[in-house]
């Protein structure tokens, strides 16, 4: 029996793959990002009410030119904390208090603030001079946080529990008031006095500056705890 010779299969090599060349990246340098850029990222970060409160409040503030960087803690622990803090009591409580405070210092006029930081608004609540209660500034709205660097640096320091002393300088309705009631310094203290509480603050004008600050500031410290809920 003759066998069948079977041709060999020929097995067809793999066929190699072809090499990828790899271009080589190029190197890309980044430019400085423009203002348009920083300030599309600002608004990304801006994301909630406080975030947004925080950039206007200290926008404002920095354009005026007068708060360091690090002011900004002091104002957002506040701001913060403000739900937490006392209330000033009534109406009749800040009038008596006002009045004592005004003749143990003999000052000429003694005026009384509401503040709300979180919208930068300040309340007059009250305003004596040296004929009595002057109801001309009664519920007298304006800002916490204006142009006026004397204003600024005083409700900084009140905010770290401080009363500021200083010559007045008239920016506005009610320090206005108080220079044509005569006064030339002012003394401002936070209601209540503590750091970091601040629900409003008192300030009371003088002819001149006084001989004993340290008397005045203790006094006006005293008054403010009792205008404190």
């Amino acid at each position: 029996m003759v066998t069948a010779k079977v041709a060999p299969v020929k097995r067809a090599a793999p066929k190699r793959k072809a090499a990828i060349e790899e271009t080589p990246k190029k190197l890309v340098l980044e430019s400085p990002k423009s203002n348009i850029d920083k300030a599309i990222d600002l608004i990304k970060w801006v994301d909630t009410p406080f975030k947004l409160f925080e950039v206007v409040l200290l926008s404002s503030v920095f354009f005026f030119g007068y708060f360091a960087w690090d002011s900004k803690v002091v104002i957002l622990n506040a701001i913060t904390n403000s739900s937490k803090q006392p209330e000033l009591k009534e109406i009749k409580v800040l009038e008596h208090v006002a009045q004592m405070l005004q003749k143990d210092l003999e000052a000429e006029t003694v005026l009384v603030h509401k503040v709300v930081l979180v919208v930068n608004s300040r309340t007059t609540l009250l305003a004596y001079n040296t004929k009595g209660r002057d109801t001309s500034l009664d519920g007298y709205i304006s800002t916490v946080f204006s142009k006026d660097a004397a204003r600024n640096a005083a409700i900084v320091a009140m905010m770290n529990g401080e009363v500021f002393c200083d010559k007045l300088t008239a920016s506005g309705k009610s320090s206005e008031w108080e220079q044509k009631q005569g006064v030339t310094y002012i003394c401002r203290g936070s209601i209540p006095p503590e750091v970091g509480a601040f629900e409003g603050y008192v300030s009371v004008g003088f002819t001149k500056e006084p001989s004993d600050l340290n008397a005045v500031k203790t006094r006006i410290n005293l008054a403010a705890t009792e205008m404190a809920r």
